[in-house]
């Protein structure tokens, strides 16, 4: 733009746009039909219940024909051993005594010693009368003696082929062993000296993951109505009390004081809770559950306590923050219908996550089963999937496609803003600027810069691959012992995670400089970076001022939206839960999402009308043809307050 009388308003700057970089449109949309050439191919050839429905040690599909014999009338599965080896039910057991040791669970149904308390039906096992890796029990293989039967050829501490008859819940036609049945069986059973702990260490890793899988699944409702329901209600009220002058000092500091109070609140809860039990006889929770829960309660209050005197030492850097986001408020305000663009992107980023899941299913049920032995005494087998070179390539390439489509709808949405905080910003007639000069941009920036975000968020997402690579070559290292090893990969992991940081800066200010501009990435990023270190002391204090107050309001969001949750799950489900945390930690990620989805907004503007500001001044030589009085004058202010700031400088 040359300065001069007749510089372009916002509608010149739709007239110049031309496309750019759309080799990287070429490469996204080549991406999207190889995805779905790969996703019709696997739900052709693939089934659906091979991964869904549980399998059984024989290879046998629980409730369904689709692989080995018919198991329509039993569809849950009751696990064997801890290698994932089990048999096929019509019901969960479920055993008011919690367990009864001289009751055998095995690979060829139920088997009982004397003095057995429950009934031979309480639980009905398909017939494996017919499997060649069928092992039957006798009183020599599974003496049903409590000082025999823990380490007998028949249970083999847990890795065997017959197990005690324990109460369990069902979770996704999964029958689980119920904690309390288990710590009974302990008390009831002879380990063997040495034994207990290292058996009591992974049945506890074992038991967590099982209890929060199990609590997130019976809780998946609550999770997806707090966790994306409540949370955009509370994101999208947070973000209109942000555009209102009146409310916003308060309501920033009110989410300050409101987190505060949630953190301490819930660490003493928490303590509170550990202490009763520990002293509730008989014990309903083990020793390390309650210690967990000790720890957890002192680190809310540690962090509220650090919280608490950050808030004191950054009491002006907060009122700076305030004004950042006000500034940023008076153009988001011109344009309400931008305030409901996260709820677009969140249903896009659903929808392609639903498509994405039906894919990755049936890609995944593409395996072969495998028998796997155990070399005990007698051969225990278990069946597991092995996937060929091409299935493999293809599961890559999926989670490849999830990375850059994920990127690619949260780079277009920050163009889109920027964009649009531009326009609003190269328009005299600041009061011309409505909600449609929002949806114009939409359409423009979908048009014309596809491309661009496409090759943004492929390098980001080329590096979100290489992280998950070099973690499963590091747990290989881990299984080698090699320690040099795992510290250069630790260094390597470390240096993506900067290099990632690193490129998501610059994406977001060579967006910018695109929705400004309409240059291609390349130029963007160049034309940004010149920017910034031009700039840098400007550039830097303002955008670390105005993240502090949105960082805090993204705090408040998910903090509300968890605590809400904790104590509606704990009313409704408190006593069919094994704890409300796991369900309630799931809440507190998801509106952290959503929360951060709608408050980047306020991010993206600040950041765009810095760069449109400076580049306002840049052209004209010191002087500013588009920034209003009122702006020219909060800019002068800022930079005046934050050389008063030693944090900042």
């Amino acid at each position: 733009m040359e300065p001069h009388d007749g510089i372009p308003d916002a509608k010149n700057l739709i007239a110049k746009r031309k496309s750019t970089d759309i080799l990287g449109t070429a490469l996204l949309f080549s991406m999207w039909i190889s995805l779905t050439i790969i996703g019709i191919y696997a739900s052709m050839h693939g089934d659906y219940r091979m991964v869904v429905f549980p399998m059984d040690y024989d290879g046998n599909v629980c409730g369904s024909t689709v692989s080995g014999k018919n198991m329509t009338l039993y569809p849950k599965l009751v696990y064997i051993n801890s290698y994932g080896g089990g048999v096929c039910v019509k019901e969960c057991p479920q055993i008011k005594n919690l367990t009864d040791i001289r009751t055998l669970l095995t690979y060829n149904g139920v088997y009982q010693g004397e003095n057995a308390t429950l009934s031979a039906d309480f639980v009905e096992v398909a017939n494996y009368s017919y499997s060649v890796n069928v092992k039957i029990c006798d009183e020599a293989k599974c003496p049903t003696n409590p000082e025999l039967s823990y380490s007998s050829n028949g249970i083999r501490e847990g890795s065997g082929y017959a197990y005690y008859a324990v109460d369990t819940f069902e979770v996704h036609d999964r029958c689980l062993s119920n904690p309390n049945a288990i710590e009974k069986v302990r008390t009831q059973v002879d380990m063997g000296e040495g034994s207990i702990l290292n058996i009591e260490l992974l049945d506890n890793a074992t038991e967590f993951y099982k209890n929060l899988y199990g609590d997130i699944f019976s809780a998946r409702n609550y999770i997806f109505l707090f966790g994306f329901g409540a949370s955009l209600v509370f994101g999208f009220l947070y973000a209109q009390l942000l555009r209102m002058p009146c409310m916003r000092k308060s309501i920033v500091w009110m989410s300050i004081f409101f987190t505060l109070a949630i953190t301490f609140g819930a660490g003493a809860y928490s303590l509170h809770t550990a202490g009763e039990w520990a002293e509730r006889e008989p014990r309903e929770h083990k020793n390390s559950t309650i210690l967990v829960t000790r720890i957890k309660a002192w680190i809310l209050i540690v962090v509220g306590g650090l919280v608490f005197f950050l808030a004191i030492y950054l009491r002006k850097e907060m009122q700076l923050a305030i004004a950042c986001v006000g500034e940023a408020a008076r153009a988001v305000g011109a344009m309400s219908g931008i305030i409901f663009f996260p709820i677009l992107q969140c249903a896009a980023l659903l929808l392609f996550t639903a498509v994405w899941m039906y894919y990755a299913v049936h890609l995944a049920s593409m395996g072969e089963i495998t028998t796997k032995e155990l070399p005990f005494d007698s051969v225990v087998t278990v069946r597991h999937y092995s996937y060929d070179s091409l299935v493999e390539k293809c599961g890559w390439f999926l989670l490849f496609s999830l990375f850059w489509t994920v990127g690619y709808i949260a780079a277009l949405g920050e163009i889109i803003i920027a964009m649009s905080i531009s326009k609003w910003y190269f328009t005299r007639q600041k009061d011309r600027i409505g909600s449609t000069t929002f949806f114009a941009s939409l359409c423009v920036a979908t048009y014309h810069h596809t491309g661009t975000a496409a090759i943004g968020s492929l390098l980001v997402a080329i590096v979100k691959i290489l992280q998950v690579i070099l973690a499963k070559i590091q747990r290989t290292a881990n299984g080698m012992d090699n320690k040099v090893g795992q510290a250069l990969l630790t260094c390597c992991q470390c240096l993506l995670w900067c290099y990632e940081k690193f490129i998501k800066f610059m994406n977001k200010n060579a967006y910018i400089q695109t929705a400004i501009f309409g240059t291609a990435f390349c130029a963007s990023a160049k034309q940004a970076f010149g920017l910034i270190m031009r700039n840098a002391s400007r550039v830097g204090s303002i955008s670390y001022v105005s993240t502090v107050v949105l960082f805090v309001g993204k705090l408040f969001i998910s903090f509300t939206t968890a605590a809400v949750a904790y104590i509606i799950i704990n009313l409704r489900m408190g006593s069919e839960l094994y704890s409300p945390g796991g369900p309630t930690a799931m809440v507190f990620i998801l509106s952290y999402a959503i929360g951060s989805m709608f408050l980047d907004v306020f991010d993206t503007s600040t950041s765009t009308i810095l760069q449109c500001f400076i580049a306002d001044e840049e052209m004209f030589r010191g002087g500013h043809c588009y920034a209003d009085k009122q702006l020219q004058k909060w800019f002068a202010d800022q930079e005046t307050a934050t050389t008063e700031l030693p944090l900042v400088t």
